[in-house]
């Protein structure tokens, strides 16, 4: 059975402690077999009826996420900067979010083929996404749906590639290390050399190591301005391992669309 996770502060939505009024979001994690390659499940519900329309911005993550949406279903690569979507009258959408690198072997091709367009439902996984979407999204019971996706998963699992744990380690440390600042740092720990490292992330996981240390210390930003928005700017730069506010600044806009101060002002 699929168990629901504790909410964490953003879930990569921006401005998330706001948005909940908007919709629910929940994650579930995976059954253990398909948790080699899956990161968890989330459910998005909305209920706007009679209310205007709400555009929500995501914050990127090195993962490839599965999206079960009526009429709009699709794989979606990483992106690099966030990204909007805007829902409207009553819905729902599952998501599969595959671990870093999850996704390769299923594919079978450098992840970093799939950047623009999404890639078909049929295309990877050989099923009819309004066959999918007419099964799953009508539910109202998350675990049911948890349950009939891993049952659509389970006979079409690739063979396991070390490789994925090898990355996931790599991105694991990113997050938890501060200090890792430089592909050169990431590379060492790793064991491998700078262009080996570099391939590897092309290869599973469609972008690079230089974004993906960036992208972790722009999260923790977002998050720490979420609960604490009076920041003195110069010193949460510092605590992030930036060596000047002004570099601290343009890293947040590439990936968030705004400033830090922008962000600020945009929670009301």
């Amino acid at each position: 059975m699929s168990q629901a996770w504790p909410e964490r502060p953003t879930l990569g939505v921006i401005h998330h402690k706001q948005s909940r009024q908007k919709f629910s979001l929940t994650r579930h994690a995976p059954a253990e077999d398909i948790g080699f390659f899956v990161k968890h499940y989330w459910i998005i519900r909305w209920d706007l009826r009679d209310l205007p329309p709400h555009e929500q911005s995501v914050i990127p993550n090195p993962c490839v996420n599965l999206a079960l949406e009526q009429g709009q279903s699709g794989i979606f690569a990483p992106t690099t900067s966030k990204s909007s979507h805007v829902i409207q009258g009553q819905g729902s959408v599952f998501g599969i979010k595959f671990k870093p690198g999850g996704f390769y072997p299923f594919l079978g091709l450098p992840i970093s083929r799939m950047r623009g367009e999404p890639l078909g439902v049929e295309q990877a996984l050989g099923v009819d996404a309004a066959a999918l979407e007419a099964d799953i999204l009508p539910l109202s019971d998350d675990a049911e749906m948890v349950r009939r996706v891993e049952r659509l998963l389970r006979p079409r699992l690739p063979a396991r590639d070390e490789t994925v744990l090898f990355m996931n380690k790599i991105i694991d440390d990113i997050a938890a290390d501060r200090e890792l600042t430089r592909v050169e740092q990431v590379s060492e720990r790793a064991g491998v050399n700078v262009r080996k490292l570099q391939r590897l992330f092309d290869q599973y996981v469609g972008v690079g190591p230089k974004w993906v240390i960036q992208l972790h210390r722009l999260q923790n930003a977002a998050e720490i301005l979420d609960h604490e928005p009076n920041q003195d700017w110069a010193l949460l730069a510092q605590e992030l391992g930036y060596y000047d506010q002004s570099h601290f600044i343009r890293d947040f806009k590439s990936i968030l669309g705004v400033t830090p101060e922008e962000y600020v002002k945009g929670r009301g």
